[in-house]
């Protein structure tokens, strides 16, 4: 059993220094998407006077229910940084150099992030639909609490239902009101009382269930609308009643208590209640749906077919419908128009079958409003149910995408620590996130199937690992800035420019001689190629493969010269080798003489564009290639006079 579990050491030290970061990094992950959905519901939390309990179970709820958006995140930050260490430091440099691949590096942590996903898949089915129900009736008990009572000075407070308070200055001591105005307003505006106080009391009930008010020194006013024959009847003067007082002890029933919404309420809803369910129950709500929906769909038809077009015949005998028509020849019989049979009847017959068919025609369409409505209730329902079912195994898929992206990516890039890391997982998880939300919106809106929404961050992002993954264990310089400033050179035709300094130390100096006869031999060389290619035909472009056999040979024939020059001391050869021009690759799409180059050759319009967006090139070549012939003459010429002075020297 031991041999059995056996870790190796490399694995060992690769898994004790991935958890560590993984549990760092999903604490943070995880306290960063806590102070989100803080952000987000920070105003239905403050103001109510709510217990520390209360708040500590909120978001000790909310944490549980976000651990499905903080995992993946997780993950991609800690494999990032793993291998970015690794990286950084030679470790996985020293890991290759012992014949270790970077696959064979991975399979102690894919193996771990395999099991995080599996648990991450039970999680979802069957604990986090306990905390969604726990979650959402919390949060929708806080968003109904009543505020705590804290009135403002100079502001109407409107937050007691039915009654607007006004308070001009306010002792914050004792609690005492001063010039104190009451509306009550619960009634209607034409049964409205105002209040006017010098001060006033607030205070609870014990059970705070109702409000007391106590007022010092005031007047009451009330409209007085009793008895009134017609209320529309306008009125230059209102009647009203007013009381003054010494002391008035008013009673208003405000709950000032957090009253907690049941579990069951959430369970029991049709609409909301797929946020409590595990696989098997949305499995079975939604096999309920459909089944529902084609009952009401096949009722539609038959009550469509049989009572919506022609619903008169529906009362005629099966054999004998149309039994007239069907009998006479269709040349001698004559229907008669249904405008005609109406106008044959009396006006009061008339106004009868028309009072008839919009009667029942507005009918149909009720019903068959009230159909769609319930229809489409049931299809959003559906699409939730949907949703959540897919959600079970999305989030585990995407932390195995995530560590595949991440772990490659960071042996890539060879940065550590905490900056290029952060940088790295913050635009790929917004961009995860993007598309999470657009196939998530898309879904629910049923606009695509909920397999390609729920999905479609996946299927985005799963060639990225694929692609990354494999440059990787190729070690590819994908984020090499000299890799793509070479080929946007070549893609925008920008010529590059020689440049040899003197060199310090020189272990293998140039041979004049040999470099003299070959640089003769390369001007004769040119010499016969722009005989024979100068110009080149329409058939020898597309068949004729010496034109590049060619120009390569010349192109390797210059750059062995060249880099031979570039270790002379002498600076006027140095000089002279800089301006030799550095040939442009041929811009042909296909082969020369290939299948797919003579198909372009026989297809004129294509071939003839073709032709001509490559004719700038081959004259920039045609111009670099006599450029060459007179600088050989040229440099041939200084090696000569450099190699007498040299003698000359000597001698005296």
């Amino acid at each position: 059993m031991r041999d059995f579990f056996h870790i190796k050491r490399l694995d060992g030290y690769i898994l004790k220094t991935f958890i560590p970061l993984f549990l760092m990094t999903f604490a943070i992950c995880l306290f960063l998407v806590l102070m989100q959905f803080l952000w987000k519901h920070v105003e239905d939390m403050v103001g109510k006077g709510l217990e520390m309990g209360v708040l500590a179970e909120m978001f000790a709820v909310a944490a549980l229910n976000l651990v499905p958006l903080a995992l993946p995140l997780a993950i991609l930050l800690a494999s990032l940084m793993v291998f970015g260490n690794f990286g950084e430091n030679l470790e996985l440099l020293a890991m290759k150099s012992a014949g270790i691949p970077l696959l064979k590096t991975m399979k102690p942590l894919i193996i771990l992030v395999f099991l995080i996903s599996v648990g991450a898949f039970f999680y979802q089915d069957k604990a986090l639909p306990k905390v969604q129900t726990k979650f959402y009736s919390l949060l929708i008990s806080i968003r109904q609490a009543s505020p705590a009572l804290d009135v403002p000075e100079q502001v109407f407070y409107k937050e007691i239902d039915g009654y607007n308070l006004y308070v001009e200055k306010k002792d914050h001591e004792t609690g005492m009101l001063y010039d104190v105005l009451i509306y009550e307003v619960g009634s209607g505006f034409n049964d409205m009382t105002a209040i006017v106080c010098d001060s006033a009391e607030m205070s609870m009930t014990e059970d705070k269930t109702m409000l007391i008010f106590t007022m010092y020194h005031g007047q009451q006013f009330r409209n007085f609308t009793e008895g009134e024959i017609n209320p529309r009847q306008k009125k230059e003067f209102v009647p009203y009643s007013r009381e003054n007082f010494d002391t008035k002890t008013m009673m208003v029933a405000y709950d000032a208590n957090f009253n907690r919404m049941d579990e069951e309420v959430i369970e029991g809803s049709s609409t909301s209640n797929y946020v409590s369910k595990n696989l098997a129950q949305l499995g079975v709500s939604i096999d309920s749906m459909r089944t529902i929906l084609d009952s009401v769909n096949i009722v539609d038809r038959k009550t469509m077919k049989n009572y919506s077009y022609l619903a008169f015949r529906s009362g005629y005998p099966a054999e004998m419908k149309d039994s007239i028509i069907a009998s006479a020849p269709y040349s001698e019989v004559e229907v008669p128009l249904p405008d005609t049979l109406l106008q044959s009847k009396s006006l009061m017959e008339q106004s009868t079958i028309l009072n008839h068919a919009f009667s029942k025609a507005d009918n149909n369409s009720n019903e068959f409003l009230f159909r769609s409505i319930n229809k489409t209730t049931t299809r959003k329902t559906m699409s939730r149910h949907w949703i959540e079912w897919h959600r079970k195994f999305t989030m585990p898929f995407t932390c195995l995408i995530f560590f595949f992206i991440g772990a490659p990516l960071g042996s890539i890039v060879r940065k550590g620590g905490l900056g290029t890391p952060i940088v790295i997982s913050v635009i790929l998880f917004i961009i995860y996130y993007i598309l999470d939300n657009v196939g998530y919106k898309m879904t629910r809106d049923a606009v695509w199937a909920h397999w390609f929404g729920m999905w479609f961050s996946s299927f985005i992002l799963l060639p990225m690992g694929v692609f990354l993954t494999y440059k990787a264990v190729n070690d590819s310089v994908i984020l090499n800035a000299d890799t793509y400033m070479i080929f946007f050179k070549r893609l925008f035709f920008i010529r590059e420019r020689r440049e040899y300094p003197v060199k310090s130390v020189v272990i293998d100096h140039p041979e004049y001689d040999k470099i003299t006869a070959d640089l003769t031999g390369l001007s004769e060389k040119i010499s016969t190629f722009l005989e024979r290619y100068s110009p080149v035909s329409y058939k020898a472009y597309w068949t004729d493969g010496g034109y590049d056999q060619g120009l390569q040979s010349i192109r390797n024939s210059l750059e062995t010269n060249m880099n031979q020059l570039s270790n002379s001391r002498r600076r006027e050869v140095l000089a002279k080798a800089e301006e030799f021009p550095v040939f442009t690759y041929r811009v042909q799409p296909f082969k020369a003489n290939s299948t797919l180059a003579r198909t372009c050759m026989y297809l004129f319009p294509i071939g003839i564009l073709l032709r001509l967006l490559s004719m700038p090139i081959e004259a920039r070549t045609v111009n670099d290639l006599k450029n060459v012939q007179r600088l050989c003459g040229e440099l041939i010429g200084r090696i000569r006079y450099g190699e007498e002075k040299t003698v000359q020297t000597a001698i005296a």
